[in-house]
């Protein structure tokens, strides 16, 4: 079994950075597809990004060139870099994995493997 524990999120203001990272427990050696989503209040989760096990990454449209994915291969984790953060971005961020290729990265069912959350705040 595979537990997963997001960590870094927090309040910033609207312009300001945050970097949020992943760490699967349980049987660390192994390495998995993992993605990042998000779900505002009100608002269905939605996809952010990707990294695959050969950190290949994928992005939703709407946040390529401001959030950025990166895998620490010496501490199994995985971290998303958010630049420019806009009060939109407000969200529980969930890290989510899975052993096998996901068929689309966006799909929330393709991954068997969830962490609890961890809450970003952007303010205006």
């Amino acid at each position: 079994q595979v537990q997963l524990v997001e960590s870094g999120g927090g309040l910033v203001q609207a312009g300001g950075s945050l970097r949020l990272s992943c760490a699967p427990s349980g049987r660390t050696s192994e390495k998995y597809y993992m993605a990042w989503f998000r779900q505002a209040p009100g608002k269905e989760r939605e996809f952010v990004a990707f990294i695959s096990k050969t950190d290949d990454t994928y992005y939703a449209d709407s946040l390529k060139g401001r959030f950025r994915v990166s895998r620490d291969n010496t501490k199994n984790t995985i971290n998303l870099s958010m630049n420019s953060l806009k009060p939109e971005d407000t969200a529980v961020y969930y890290c989510a994995a899975s052993r096998f290729a996901p068929n689309l990265v966006a799909t929330i069912a393709d991954y068997n493997y969830w962490g609890q959350g961890t809450q970003v705040t952007v303010s205006a």
